[in-house]
C-alpha cells in the first residue's frame, strides 16, 4: 500500500510541484490550501504523514499543529520559509517531527520523509506498549501508571515509546538521539540524559518505580524485571 501524504500549503504552484515529485516517488498525495481545511483532512486519520506550511490562511500552521496534536500523532514535517531558531524550536516543541526551510533540494525533503516514516513505522500499528504498571498507547498518545494518567511532553513521550519498543535492548545515547531527535540533530548527547531525568521524575520517582535503568558507559534500557 502506498504511503499517503497530505500537503497543507497555500502556494498552489509549490504544492503542485511537491505533489508531482511525491507522486513520482510512489506516494499517494492530497492537498489543502487553507489551514482549517487542512486540519479537517489531517484529523481524518487517512494519512501517514503531513507536510505543513507555517504561513496559512484561516489557521496558521502552528495552530493547525497544536489542534492536530490533541487527537492525532500523525507525523508532521513543517515546510516553511521561516528559518529562525525560535520558529524551529516552536514547531518542534508544538509536536512537529521535523522541520525543513525553503528553498530546499527535493532530495533532502524525500530523505526527511523517509526518515520520519521509518521512525513512525511501529507507531502506525497502534500497538499498546507495556512494562509492569506502565502502559503507553501510541494512538491516543496516552501514558498511564497503574491506571493513573501521566502528562508527558512530546519529546518525553517519544523517548519513552522508543525505549518501550526496544524493551530489553540497551540503547546508546547516540542511537536514541538519531531515532528520537532525528538524524540531523546538532545538539549534545547529554540531551538524552536530561530527558531521561524528566521521565524518571514523572514516572520512577512519582510512582516509586525503577522503569529505566542506566548501563554505565553504554546507555539506557527498560527491562520488565526492573
Amino acid at each position: 500500500m502506498k504511503p499517503k501524504i497530505l500537503i497543507i500549503e497555500d502556494e498552489e504552484k509549490f504544492a503542485r510541484f511537491l505533489e508531482m515529485e511525491l507522486t513520482y516517488e510512489g506516494y499517494e498525495v492530497s492537498k489543502a490550501h487553507h489551514g482549517r481545511t487542512g486540519l479537517e483532512m489531517a484529523e481524518s486519520g487517512d494519512y501517514d504523514l503531513v507536510l505543513l506550511d507555517v504561513m496559512l490562511p484561516g489557521l496558521s500552521g502552528m495552530e493547525v499543529l497544536r489542534r492536530l496534536r490533541r487527537t492525532s500523532s500523525v507525523p508532521v514535517i513543517m515546510v516553511t520559509a521561516r528559518d529562525s531558531v525560535m520558529d524551529k524550536v516552536s514547531g518542534l516543541d508544538t509536536g512537529a517531527d521535523d522541520y525543513i526551510t525553503k528553498p530546499f533540494a527535493i532530495e533532502e525533503l524525500l530523505a526527511r520523509i523517509r526518515n520520519v516514516l521509518r521512525k513512525a513505522g511501529p507507531r502506525a500499528e497502534g500497538k499498546v506498549l507495556r512494562s509492569g504498571e506502565v502502559v503507553l498507547d501510541p494512538w491516543s498518545r496516552r501514558v498511564t501508571v497503574g491506571g493513573v494518567p501521566v502528562e508527558l511532553t512530546k519529546r518525553e513521550f517519544d523517548l519513552l515509546q522508543y525505549l518501550l519498543e526496544n524493551k530489553g535492548i540497551v540503547l546508546s545515547r547516540e542511537t536514541i538521539l538519531e531515532r528520537v531527535w532525528g538524524y540531523d540533530f546538532e545538539g549534545e548527547t547529554n540531551a538524552v540524559d536530561v530527558y531521561i531525568r524528566f521521565l524518571r521524575s514523572k514516572i520512577d520517582e512519582a510512582f516509586g518505580l525503577k522503569l529505566i535503568s542506566t548501563v554505565r558507559g553504554v546507555g539506557y534500557v527498560i527491562r520488565d524485571e526492573n
